[in-house]
């Protein structure tokens, strides 16, 4: 190995959000954790939601905007079916008229 190149390892201590500290070798120092083998469903048998910054709630959040836009688009989509319409009709009356005057 060459000097001078690689990261010092050294000892640090791995922090749980449910409040394990667990001493362990790294390159880092003071590592913070979300969920470790105490807490974690697959070795404690128990189900767990963890809802990391909030995603459940931004997934709520984007859903909500999409509707809101769908909504959106349906009443612009009626609104020019409506015009549409209204043209067609002004149109069929101009040709009504041409065709009494002829």
């Amino acid at each position: 190995m060459k000097k001078e190149i690689h990261p010092q390892y050294k000892t640090t201590t791995i922090t749980c959000a449910c409040g394990a500290v667990l001493e362990v070798g790294s390159t880092q120092e003071n590592i913070e954790v979300e969920i470790c083998s105490q807490c974690h469903p697959f070795y404690t048998g128990k189900k767990k939601v963890v809802d990391t910054a909030g995603r459940v709630d931004r997934f709520k959040h984007i859903a909500k905007k999409a509707r809101e836009k769908q909504i959106e688009k349906k009443k612009i989509q009626q609104a020019r079916q409506k015009r549409k319409k209204e043209n067609l009709k002004k149109a069929n009356q101009t040709k009504k008229k041409k065709k009494q005057k002829q």
